[in-house]
């Protein structure tokens, strides 16, 4: 795991100290070695977390044996020593890069298809100067890009192209994805909060000549969706034990100490209990607790760690410790970002780091098998009677108590809105594309979402509201989530549910193995008692969240006077502020407790200009 950067320019003399201090804001994912290469025209900066290969033979940028590619990577490729096999590359180190540049230089682009890994990869032509780039299919590790006056950049992270003296001087705000922040919580790809730079596709490679970068897709889940390879239960179940074990093995390669994240829920108990059979016993496991009793499921990962025989770690996380947090949570997230439970991700992270370089997370099972609320409500919108009476219903709603009214905003959509956008926003108490006509003066843009998904269009509700997760909420906001959080303690953090054979199995899994008589993630939890007795999992769920409406109205509520004040909420001129008013007195003062995550979202929009901005 590393952080990778670069520029491309016409003279490269001129960006040496530039190049420098993008690799010096993001030495958090790379604090064991550094390294540059300066080419005529392409400049490449790499900070190494030394994973496998600890030597530094496998430091980067690293060169091919022919000297004509030179790279620069970030992540993990699991299957290199297999690669090295099938194409007979002799190496000259132990780790994965080195299979990287050389299966590249032997293949092409095509080269990428072989790879099961998380990664951002650039390679770069010494003599044309050509940049070659590639990201893993769902989207695991982070690339973002900035083009603008002649000058092309890359990073890991969005801070270190805010070094660069050209994005200084014409940074502007992408209004569009202010809306789109509102509505989701993140920011969803190809946009960032900044208008000409840009988050790189996943599952995508592209060319860069100097003038254009041309983009072109390796993977799509859409080829896999509604693809059943098995149609009965147990042929479905053990090949799917066999790909998570499979999955979990290659995971754990690894040259240093390592450890799982673990909830109690089902996805990290599975991964767990995996990692524990595989390794040979006496996983390091890490849990986070809070002193408010009804988030807190740290007894669920006790029992888990006990029956498993773990070498379990507990962290108690109090109101205190997340208003220490979160100035980290805003610093290391760089955009406007609404996700409270990066705070409890953070804390973990740092807590594991003092123990292992290395992690497993439980991510990806909810959207892989179906295990949110909102695709019980992507079905049941989709009733025509639902659909008659959505009005009459959502105007009703307002007349009842706080729950109702969060319910009643589920039906508060028009003809025209984007419905799987619409569910996850309600699902998630952020603001509808009505209440966005009124702060921001028009509806979110979702075009891009509305054609990713325009090729599946005809699965069920629910599978529509499986995949837009998979292809945005997965990727920009819950992957984003982890990489931030485990790398600003420079610890890696792997996700086992998302090998790509994993996710293509499951995108073809019919639903009635994913929800069966309304029990969801029926076939991950059928997998994960083969492993663990059913009676630990017998409890609901509350998700790996914070009290943060609770927090709002005590701790936090100093948040919303230095960051909703009249001042800078018109100074800024993001969102109409008699709207905003409105909203924190129906919050504050008219006990309409659903409206906390709206309350949220529009202060970490206005802490993120204060502080990137002004």
């Amino acid at each position: 795991m590393c952080g990778i950067v670069g520029i491309y320019c016409n003279n490269s003399i001129n960006y040496e100290v530039q190049l420098g201090q993008m690799m010096d804001s993001i030495v958090h994912r790379g604090p064991d070695a550094a390294g540059q290469y300066v080419g005529k025209k392409v400049l490449l900066g790499h900070r190494r977390l030394s994973i496998i290969d600890l030597s530094d033979r496998a430091n980067q940028p690293m060169f091919s044996h022919s000297g004509r590619t030179v790279m620069v990577f970030n992540g993990e490729v699991y299957n290199y020593r297999e690669i090295a096999s099938q194409l007979n590359i002799s190496t000259n180190t132990h780790s994965d890069s080195e299979v990287i540049v050389e299966a590249f230089e032997q293949l092409g682009p095509d080269f990428v298809k072989m790879l099961n890994g998380m990664f951002s990869i650039v390679f770069c032509d010494v003599e044309t100067q050509r940049l070659f780039f590639f990201r893993d299919r769902l989207g695991v590790k982070p690339l973002f890009y900035y083009q603008q006056n002649g000058v092309f950049a890359f990073a890991s992270e969005l801070k270190a192209i805010e070094k660069l003296s050209d994005f200084q001087c014409n940074k502007s705000i992408n209004k569009s994805a202010v809306g789109q922040f509102l509505h989701l919580g993140y920011i969803p790809q190809p946009n960032t909060i900044y208008n000409n730079v840009y988050k790189f596709p996943q599952g995508c490679w592209a060319e860069y000549d100097g003038s254009d970068l041309h983009v072109h897709n390796y993977w799509s889940l859409n080829d896999f969706v509604d693809n059943p390879v098995f149609t009965s239960e147990t042929p479905a179940l053990d090949y799917l034990q066999e790909l998570i074990e499979s999955s979990v093995s290659y995971r754990l390669i690894a040259d240093v100490p390592f450890g799982t994240f673990l909830s109690g829920g089902i996805d990290s108990s599975l991964v767990t209990a995996v990692a524990n059979k595989v390794s040979g016993g006496g996983l390091n496991t890490f849990s986070i607790g809070f002193d408010d009793a009804k988030h807190d499921e740290s007894e669920k990962a006790r029992a888990v760690a006990k029956a498993l025989g773990t070498n379990h770690h507990e962290y108690r996380m109090t109101r205190h410790d997340a208003i220490d947090q979160i100035a980290d949570m805003f610093s290391y997230y760089d955009e406007p970002y609404a996700d409270s439970s990066a705070l409890p991700s953070m804390l973990v992270s740092k807590m594991a780091r003092q123990q292992v370089t290395m992690v497993l997370t439980g991510d990806g099972g909810d959207e892989l098998f179906m295990g949110y609320g909102m695709y019980n409500w992507a079905q049941r919108l989709q009733n025509p009677l639902a659909r008659t009476l959505r009005k009459p219903i959502y105007l009703a709603s307002k007349l009842l108590n706080d729950r109702w009214k969060r319910i009643g905003l589920m039906f508060d959509w028009q003809k025209d809105d984007f419905l799987p956008s619409h569910i996850f926003s309600q699902e998630q108490y952020l603001f509808s594309a009505n209440d966005l006509q009124r702060f921001v003066g028009n509806k979110p843009d979702v075009t891009a979402m509305v054609k990713g998904l325009s090729e599946v269009d005809h699965l069920t509700a629910a599978e529509l509201q499986s995949v837009f997760d998979m292809l945005y909420y997965l990727p920009d906001d819950l992957l984003t989530k982890v990489d931030r959080a485990s790398m600003r303690y420079s610890l890696e953090s792997r996700v086992p549910l998302l090998d790509y054979r994993v996710v293509e199995f499951a995108a073809g899994v019919p639903v009635n193995m994913k929800i069966r008589n309304g029990e969801q993630k029926y076939l991950l939890k059928q997998l994960l008692y083969r492993y663990l007795p059913k009676e630990l999992f017998n409890a609901p769920k509350w998700g790996f969240s914070v009290p943060l409406a609770d927090w709002l109205l005590n701790e936090l509520l100093p948040l919303r006077e230095k960051y909703l004040n009249r001042d800078l909420v018109e100074s800024a001129g993001l969102v109409d502020y008699s709207s905003v008013e409105e909203m924190c007195s129906r919050f504050y003062f008219e006990g309409q407790r659903h409206l906390y995550n709206r309350v949220w979202a529009l202060i970490c929009l206005h802490q993120w200009y204060a502080n990137r901005m002004m």
